[in-house]
């Protein structure tokens, strides 16, 4: 099979959003209560659609998975468990905080993502240029509650104007 670099990019972004899911479904485990509201469910329902919407856009444009990227974007996810963060056994109070800006960083990927499709669909019209759209939309919405919640992880372990 060729591999167009279409392809290998969407792949790529695929793999990072199975990556994100595990993380978001993680933070809405671990951190759900903390945030409250059910907001870390949703995000991670969210997330997980627009994984889903990926691979509809993939099998539009004709572009399949890739398994060994998948695989590669389950394992780095999982190996990011275990970083140091000064504790061994238990959860780790830095975890919040360091999730939570991994979270961001692929959600701004994510919509780095949809703007490149979006600039695409000018010249594709198997692409929907209202879905990216609202894609692009929804995405920075995520980017702003994660924000708040990351914001509120690091004040709440650093203190305002600590240096940690």
């Amino acid at each position: 099979m060729s591999r167009t670099l279409l392809g290998i990019y969407l792949n790529d972004h695929l793999a990072g959003a199975m990556a994100g899911v595990d993380l978001a479904r993680r933070l809405a485990r671990n951190e759900g209560e903390w945030a409250g509201n059910g907001k870390l469910e949703r995000l991670a329902e969210e997330i997980e659609q627009d994984r889903a919407t990926l691979l509809e856009i993939m099998a539009a444009l004709g572009e399949p998975v890739r398994r060994v990227e998948m695989l590669a974007g389950w394992a780095a996810e999982k190996a990011a468990r275990f970083k140091l963060n000064g504790r061994i056994v238990t959860r780790s109070p830095l975890s919040r905080l360091m999730e939570f800006e991994a979270m961001r960083l692929g959600v701004e990927g994510k919509v780095a993502g949809w703007r490149t499709l979006r600039a695409r669909a000018a010249v594709d019209p198997r692409l929907d240029a209202a879905k990216l759209d609202e894609l692009i939309t929804n995405g920075r919405s995520q980017i702003t509650r994660l924000e708040r919640l990351r914001a509120r992880a690091a004040a709440e372990l650093f203190g305002a104007g600590e240096d940690g």
